[in-house]
């Protein structure tokens, strides 16, 4: 696939500068000696990816605490890397692109609708990212959360990959609409649409806003933590805890208030101050 023109000409949009790369990379446990130098390639593009998704949860608990949600490369990298706390697709996939623009990958933002809750027509919410590697575009998303891909993904019509024991493809539809897909035992479900047009930080920043304020957003009220994974899938939403298998199979149960600090740290790696304990307790349907 051509290269897409927005792809070319933006770097230093993601404050790529100002990342303390070797902090990041100590977050994610990738180890250059091991794992291999960093350069502008799809190894490095696919390794970082799988990395980070297994070091960094999908997590809304400041939205559910009532705080703020700042954007900005210092404070992302303060809660994401140096408090091993998570973040939802804005902080991750944000952070994320500060990381490849550092390395010198072409970045682009996307925003795109959500589908999988159903055919309810959703507002553009989430927030992706397009990398160009030698001429071919791929979609990089590390904050889709449990459900969303372990590696990059060709955006390419017609792709089809398998990641970790999952299926992801992508679909065309008219206007230039992209869509994530993924293969369940039931056949293919759409994950989210979006469209060719890029996005900035500041865009970011809008939709932001709205997810984090908005009383419609779902991520008010309500803790959300997830994790993606080879193999197997786990989620937390409100009090319920979700695990599901590349077979299909599924088990759910209730998590109680006095289990709710464990779940989040042994689950799902998310490391808690006393005053965010008491505070999420508080959330939690049950109350303390």
């Amino acid at each position: 696939m051509t290269e897409h023109p927005a792809l070319e000409g933006e770097n230093g949009v993601w404050s790529g500068d100002e990342l303390d790369l070797d902090a990041y990379l100590a977050r994610i446990e990738y180890e250059v000696g091991r794992d291999g130098e960093l350069a502008v390639d799809l190894r490095t593009l696919t390794a970082l990816h799988r990395a980070h998704v297994r070091a960094i949860p999908f997590e809304n608990l400041d939205v559910a605490l009532g705080r703020r949600v700042p954007l900005d490369l210092k404070s992302l990298q303060g809660k994401l890397v140096e408090r091993r706390r998570g973040g939802y697709c804005y902080e991750q996939n944000s952070l994320f692109a500060a990381v490849l623009e550092r390395i010198g990958f072409l970045v682009a933002g996307r925003g795109a609708r959500n589908r999988s809750r159903g055919g309810t027509l959703t507002p553009v919410t989430h927030a992706l990212l397009v990398v160009a590697v030698d001429g071919e575009q791929w979609l990089v998303d590390v904050g889709f959360g449990w459900q969303g891909p372990l590696e990059p993904v060709p955006l390419r019509d017609g792709a089809r990959v398998e990641q970790g024991g999952w299926t992801f493809g992508i679909g065309a539809e008219d206007e230039g609409i992209h869509v994530l897909r993924s293969l369940r035992p039931q056949g293919w479900t759409d994950l989210y649409a979006f469209a060719p047009q890029t996005l900035y930080p500041g865009d970011f920043t809008v939709m932001n806003h709205y997810s984090s304020s908005h009383p419609q957003s779902r991520f008010l009220g309500q803790v959300v933590a997830q994790r993606p994974g080879p193999g197997v899938r786990r989620a937390l939403v409100r009090d319920a805890l979700s695990t599901v298998r590349t077979d299909g199979a599924t088990e759910e149960r209730v998590v109680t208030v006095g289990e709710l600090t464990a779940v989040l740290e042994a689950d799902f790696g998310i490391e808690l101050d006393d005053e965010e304990r008491a505070g999420l307790e508080r959330v939690h349907p049950a109350g303390v």
